[in-house]
């Protein structure tokens, strides 16, 4: 199913300038470089500690969390897991499994971390597509009930169950990654890998943190040129889900997305194009998003209508080359008009 793009949509961030505001300047101290094999951008007001003092304990997180969730890893803990070479499961995993479940039960089968055979067998799991995959074949492992933890271990109801985080690992680094920055002590945050973000408080400006979301048109590869709209955001977890990078055309030109459906186990592709989610975490933007994005756009129009608390921007395929858009009543105070 559902592999969330784990370069993810970019959400571009707006420095919103440098000078001090009301009760003077405040010191922020900016990390850029890679995480999870994308991008980092880290600001935070974290006194005392320097950038290279804040890399190296990101640098560590990134050990932690590739050695646990990481799919293109073969000795992570999620691989071993995965070849039955073990059973035991670290806070990590157990954490993504829980918040898996409670994802999967509002998406009526569309969200299920099991789905890593189809990912795989699409080309979008570090190995290269088959030409024609038995998609039957593989649904006969498929499905979140085949697999749990008791006692801090996996069962299986059968071995060729594999799990895939992509959908919401990401997210949950960002979170373990905006814990990291406030027991430094930062008071005032925003912390991405690769366009998933968490922030806090505000910017150097003391104004709201704003964050660009991009539009949505094949190929679009760019750092932040394009944008459809800016979010305004004080306080939590922001992700962005879509099928416009993570793409290929089989040999009969038909447009195979890394986003796959567990129920059909093929791409789910509709005029759904983008889905923009706020949450408290990062982690449930993350997995909100990739759920969204599989449901299609008259399923998840109708969730998110069904959602009243739900903060979602979702960007749709229009007539010719135009978009429409949908903002529901809790994300509108968040638009920057």
């Amino acid at each position: 199913m559902l592999k969330k793009n784990l370069c993810g949509l970019f959400a571009a961030l707006f420095a919103a300038g440098f000078a001090g505001c009301g009760g003077g300047p405040r010191t922020y101290t900016v990390v850029d470089g890679t995480m999870l094999g994308t991008t980092l951008h880290v600001v935070a007001d974290v006194e005392g500690v320097s950038s290279q003092e804040l890399y190296a304990a990101v640098m560590e997180l990134d050990r932690e969390a590739k050695a646990s969730m990481s799919i293109f890893d073969p000795a992570s803990l999620l691989s071993r897991l995965n070849r039955n070479e073990t059973d035991s499961v670290d806070r990590h995993i157990a954490f993504n499994l829980r918040l898996a479940d409670s994802i999967g039960a509002l998406s009526g089968g569309r969200y299920d971390v099991t789905v890593k055979p189809l990912v795989e067998a699409w080309g979008f799991a570090g190995k290269a597509a088959q030409a024609h995959p038995n998609v039957d074949s593989i649904l006969d492992f498929v499905g979140r009930e085949k697999v749990r933890i008791e006692r801090g271990r996996l069962v299986k109801s059968d071995p060729r169950v594999q799990l895939d985080f992509n959908s919401v690992a990401k997210g949950y680094t960002v979170d373990l990654l905006a814990e990291l920055v406030e027991r430094f002590g930062a008071e005032n945050y925003i912390v991405d890998i690769g366009g998933e973000i968490r922030c806090r408080g505000v910017n150097r400006t003391g104004e709201a943190w704003r964050i660009g979301v991009e539009t949505p048109f094949d190929g679009n590869m760019s750092d932040g040129e394009y944008l459809q709209k800016r979010i305004r955001l004080r306080e939590g977890g922001l992700a962005t889900s879509g099928n416009y990078r993570r793409f290929y055309l089989d040999a009969d030109g038909r447009k195979v997305a890394h986003t796959i459906d567990p129920r059909t186990g093929r791409s789910a592709l509709s005029r759904l194009l983008s889905v923009t989610v706020v949450a408290p975490t990062c982690a449930e933007a993350d997995a909100l998003g990739t759920m969204f994005l599989a449901m299609g756009a008259d399923d998840a129009l109708a969730a998110a209508e069904r959602m009243p608390e739900a903060k979602v921007y979702f960007i749709l395929a229009g007539s010719g080359d135009t978009y429409e858009e949908y903002v529901s009543p809790a994300m509108e105070q968040l638009i920057m008009k």
